[in-house]
């Protein structure tokens, strides 16, 4: 099993998916834009919104993040 650079964890029960890259924790998204924002502030560019539901994403976007209690279609508990 690949380790994945990006973690996004279950929603929560207020809604939203806590975003960790490597040991950072960012904060919490609430759609794949807040995922976007969090990554192109840690430093990781070129990265589109659709690139991490793509079934042949670009730049390896299902590699770098892993996905727990859902998807990228998963936003709510």
């Amino acid at each position: 099993m690949a380790r994945h650079r990006v973690i996004v964890y279950p929603p929560t029960k207020a809604g939203g998916r806590r975003v960790r890259v490597e040991a950072c924790i960012l904060g919490t998204a609430y759609s794949l834009h807040d995922l976007s924002v969090f990554l192109c502030r840690a430093g990781i560019k070129g990265l589109a919104e659709v690139d991490a539901t793509a079934e042949d994403p670009i730049d390896d976007a299902r590699e770098l993040i892993g996905w727990r209690g859902g998807g990228p279609g998963v936003w709510e508990a």
